[in-house]
């Protein structure tokens, strides 16, 4: 059984003066695999101290010196890639395929960033004035379990780009992930204070960072829920909050679409990540004169999908994280059966065979409305639900009609409808005829889906005031 008593301070391995302690249960068969020592408030004061001293020289390095860091960081953390995809495996469930995926977005977005921080302008010009773009100061940033080290590296990589140093709680339930990822920073030798880690619990660490007085602003991915009370903590200090928050995200399929493709690239879109995903696109808009078609390739499609077995190349869904949010997800497939909509394929209780782990089956409604709870509440599990429209009005209206606006996705034979219909929908990214990514590009949402934007350049100015220098040539004669 592994023990994860360390935290990282000022460059340093340190014994947390907290002494919670939480186990750690392998989601796959609910046995506990080991023990963290959780951070309290004294740890995270010590972290904040430290970071605020490392600011005082870091945020006056260059960019050649922290693209410099960053590329360590990407070296570091590529020599441990495989022990993280290992790692995300067993800790968290994912499907071995998923993990090398997120550990493989995890250990290239330093690259990214530093591309992004290379091209920056930092000091430009408004009319007659010199604008300077500084860094704001010590930042703290909260992970989600869904992809620990995946959102470290997407938060880590734009605060170093923009000069400012940090302080991170990891989820708790993430031990091993921050554990390696613990080892990337000191390898890398990033200068001591620049970056802080210390787990903990939300209501603990979280809570500290957002009210401490020495943060000058925060990043968050995880619950609506949590994002406004990040925010209302935040407020009091007026710091800068960058929240990527929940989703119900539309998959649309138009009626010129080839259904034949498209059906199983919603059911791709829905199950990311076994649909523990802000973005995953959960409600398929449908034509109602094609719905039949719809239920039969979709029930063949879950039928095709491998569920378990995570070490095997071809298995695309992991059990839940744990215990509550295998409760979750059954709860929300209960109320979907209770208010009448259609199983079309799964429903509630595990997979057969897999009953010993936090598996739920890969379910499918249809017969759904837009204003049932299924169809509005972010379920954060393998549960897809379609639903029918009778004109691309009509799609495009139930499409945002829902208090989120994170992401969705658009099919079309057409790219000229499928990019005229995305243009329509209101979320932060909307993907056409595939499920592209793109590092670079602004992740983030509308309405309750959050506040501000990773990556890319939109990334590294969250974390940036401009300062105007006026007269800046002028001499008094």
């Amino acid at each position: 059984m592994n023990l994860y008593d360390k935290i990282y301070i000022n460059g340093q391995y340190v014994t947390p003066s907290g002494t919670e302690v939480m186990e750690l249960i392998n989601p796959a068969n609910r046995q506990i695999t080991g023990k963290v020592v959780l951070g309290d408030v004294e740890d995270t004061r010590n972290a904040i101290a430290a970071a605020k001293t490392a600011f005082k020289t870091f945020s006056k390095t260059s960019v050649e010196e922290r693209a410099e860091f960053l590329l360590r960081l990407h070296q570091a953390l590529l020599e441990r890639s495989d022990r993280l995809t290992e790692a995300t495996v067993k800790e968290y469930g994912a499907p071995i395929s998923v993990a090398r995926m997120l550990t493989h977005i995890a250990v290239n977005a330093f690259l990214h960033t530093k591309e992004s921080l290379e091209s920056y302008s930092f000091i430009r010009t408004a009319g007659s004035a010199k604008v300077h773009m500084k860094p704001v100061g010590v930042v703290g940033a909260i992970t989600p379990w869904n992809a620990n080290a995946t959102h470290m590296a997407n938060k880590i990589a734009p605060v170093l780009a923009a000069g400012c140093t940090i302080v991170v709680k990891p989820s708790e339930f993430s031990a091993a992930q921050t554990e390696i990822f613990i080892e990337a920073i000191h390898a890398a030798n990033i200068p001591q204070g620049v970056i802080n880690i210390v787990n903990g619990k939300g209501e603990v660490v979280g809570e500290e960072l957002t009210r401490n007085p020495d943060v000058t602003g925060i990043t968050f991915t995880g619950s609506t829920q949590i994002g406004k009370r990040i925010a209302e903590v935040a407020a009091a200090n007026l710091k800068r909050v960058t929240l990527e928050l929940g989703g119900k995200s539309p998959t649309v399929i138009l009626e010129d679409a080839d259904f034949t493709k498209a059906v199983p690239l919603a059911v791709s879109a829905g199950f990311i990540n076994s649909g523990q995903a802000c973005l995953a696109g959960t409600r398929v808009l449908v034509p109602e004169s094609r719905l039949e078609e719809v239920k039969s390739l979709m029930a063949a499609t879950i039928d095709g999908l491998k569920v378990g077995d995570l070490w095997n190349d071809a298995s695309v869904i992991g059990p839940m994280v744990n215990q509550k949010q295998y409760d979750r997800v059954q709860y929300y497939i209960n109320r979907a059966i209770e208010d009448g909509a259609e199983v079309v394929a799964g429903g509630a209780g595990s997979p057969e065979g897999l009953e010993a782990g936090y598996y739920v089956k890969p379910t499918v409604f249809s017969n759904v409305t837009n204003d049932m709870t299924i169809a509005q509440e972010e379920v954060f599990g393998p549960v897809l639900s379609i639903i029918t429209y009778k004109t691309e009005e009509d799609a495009i209206d139930i499409a945002n009609d829902t208090a989120y606006g994170l992401q969705a996705f658009v099919f079309s034979g057409s790219k000229e409808r499928g990019n005229h219909v995305a243009d329509q929908i209101v979320a932060g990214r909307v993907s056409v005829n595939g499920l592209h990514d793109e590092p670079k590009a602004p992740f983030g949402g509308f309405k309750n889906s959050g506040i501000g934007r990773d990556h890319g350049t939109y990334g590294i100015e969250e974390y940036l005031e401009p300062k105007s220098i006026l007269g800046y040539d002028a001499v008094i004669s």
